[in-house]
């Protein structure tokens, strides 16, 4: 495969952009997800590029997507940070959302870490948790890799197989040995799902549900990249009788901000191990 950095597209462009601003070329790029941005905050020497600031880059309209890259060093390792990402359920196409992803293979970035807040599925599990991700189940209504394929980025038909990437999992058990491991299914939102729905996902083996990640990682395992991606569980989405809960956004960005700091001290432990 030739390398991304000779494309002339929109990535190019946008390399080009933020080359301009930031000196160092990161070896890692991090993405967090809602209510998880304080580790943004943890990188020195840091140069803060607002997504609207990078052609081609989609700006985030959630809360709790603060909607800007932040390079620089975090555990003694050159970093590209993404606080806040962009969503399926905000009316982008799925190649808006992996865009991100595009450009940090396009800038020579190999590792991605993903974190997203999540709701869980498995009865053992209990707000505030994190999960790891093993493997993924993917209902979103799209796929960033359909259409026509540019073999410059990736095969027609990667092959899905090992996509988490072992090594990086271990390291973070590693770092923290109460992590969670389990399956995470992505589903299109923007609405929470229903209890019969939430049993439905269950049933099919999943362990956490959300609505993210999985279209950044299709793109990512389409390059070759290294995965790790992290979920907070935030409230637990069973969908058993007398076990519903109701849940709001509001209530999510609280405890993923609880579980921020344990989140950052994992992802932390991860960058300076590699």
């Amino acid at each position: 495969m030739t390398t991304l950095e000779t494309h002339t597209g929109p990535f190019g462009a946008a390399v080009s952009a933020i080359r301009e601003r930031a000196k160092v070329r990161p070896i890692i790029a991090i993405v967090l997800g809602s209510g998880l941005g304080a580790l943004g905050d943890d990188v020195t020497d840091a140069v803060r590029i607002p997504y609207a600031e990078i052609p081609g880059w989609k700006r985030s309209t959630v809360p709790g997507h603060a909607g800007e890259l932040v390079v620089g060093t975090l555990s003694g390792k050159s970093v590209a940070v993404m606080k806040g990402r962009l969503h399926y359920y905000e009316g982008y196409d799925m190649k808006d959302v992996t865009f991100p992803v595009r450009v940090f293979k396009a800038w020579g970035i190999d590792t991605i870490i993903l974190t997203n807040a999540c709701g869980g599925l498995n009865p053992a599990y209990k707000a505030g948790d994190l999960m790891v991700i093993n493997d993924h189940i993917n209902f979103m209504h799209g796929n960033p890799l359909h259409g026509p394929n540019d073999e410059s980025l990736g095969p027609r038909f990667p092959d899905m197989v090992g996509t988490y990437t072992e090594e990086l999992r271990a390291l973070a058990h590693q770092v923290d040995r109460d992590l969670r491991e389990g399956v995470y299914v992505a589903v299109a939102g923007p609405n929470f799902e229903t209890p019969a729905e939430l049993r439905m996902l269950r049933g099919f083996g999943a362990d956490a549900v959300g609505m993210s990640t999985v279209p950044e990682v299709l793109a990512a395992r389409h390059m070759g990249m290294r995965i790790l991606a992290i979920s907070t569980v935030t409230d637990m989405a069973t969908g058993i009788p007398g076990q519903i809960q109701h849940v709001s956004h509001e209530e999510v960005l609280a405890v993923a901000d609880r579980a921020g700091k344990r989140l950052g001290d994992v992802v932390k432990g991860v960058v300076a191990r590699l």
